[in-house]
């Protein structure tokens, strides 16, 4: 089986390296991932006629490595139209992602964006993530159970065109997991999303990192600096089933998700005015 691999944090990414040992065992990797980190980019395409790097670090051991600047479904673009082609892979795998993409945060996510494009391609796709933030991440619990998901998800799958799943991984050991539930996508919002920069690195006790200083550098009189920072806050309508309030609880989540935005109860409704 040829596998195209992904990620939205670039080709560095501890998460990328958990998921390529767990992808190994099923077949030919090839890793086409961003340069440098792509989150929140969704389907977002590298565009307008603007001069794209690629490096090809080479081919070992059934691993073939790539990194391309620019965005996840950019790199899934890429693999498909010029590393792999004429062949096509047999499954695109996105993550594992530094952070939740349950509910809304799917919506937004490059790692989802990726599978996203996978769909679109007509090629099954899944996306992974670990709700957890920490640059000290433990994706070992992934290592763990990811496989014995996998194997369920292949061995049952029907195609459908558009269709992908988001999994999320709650961020505990593999032993302290409940277990694994299907889900629906949930509904929620975030909540004071834009922050004085100085004061969230102030209450954080972090200093500015080398490119926030290149950035500062360049500032224009006048401008203020905020960073995207905000809350998720539940809507308040979500059965039982969504999928995170079950990560919470402590279950990694499947929630099949379709590229098709079509809303069917409003299209019968029209279709019944018009």
């Amino acid at each position: 089986m040829k596998i195209l691999i992904t990620n939205d944090d670039g080709i560095h990414a501890k998460g990328l390296m958990a998921l390529v040992r767990v992808m190994k065992r099923y077949g030919e990797l090839t890793i086409v991932a961003p340069k440098q980190a792509q989150s929140g980019m969704s389907m977002a395409v590298t565009m307008g006629y603007k001069p794209i790097a690629v490096k090809h670090f080479g081919k070992r051991l059934g691993e073939d490595w790539w990194y391309l600047d620019g965005t996840p479904a950019s790199c899934i673009k890429f693999g498909i139209d010029n590393v792999l082609f004429p062949e096509r892979p047999d499954l695109i795998v996105s993550g594992v992602n530094h952070g939740s993409n349950a509910a809304t945060a799917s919506i937004y996510s490059g790692t989802i964006g990726a599978a996203m494009e996978g769909a679109v391609n007509g090629i099954p796709a899944i996306g992974v993530s670990l709700d957890t933030f920490s640059p000290d991440a433990d994706f070992s619990c992934v290592e763990v159970l990811l496989p014995r998901i996998l194997d369920t998800l292949l061995e049952n799958r029907e195609h459908r065109y558009g269709r992908f799943y988001n999994i999320n991984f709650p961020d505990r050991p593999a032993d302290r997991i409940h277990g694994v539930r299907v889900a629906r996508m949930g509904h929620g919002h975030w909540e004071r999303e834009y922050q004085d920069f100085g004061r969230f690195l102030e209450e954080r006790g972090r200093i500015p990192s080398e490119e926030d200083c290149c950035y500062i550098a360049r500032l224009e009189p006048d401008e203020q600096l905020y960073v995207m920072a905000g809350d998720f806050t539940d809507n308040g309508d979500n059965p039982a089933d969504a999928d995170h309030i079950l990560l919470q609880q402590g279950y990694v989540t499947i929630t099949p998700e379709n590229i098709d935005n079509t809303d069917f109860a409003e299209l019968d409704r029209l279709c019944a005015i018009f």
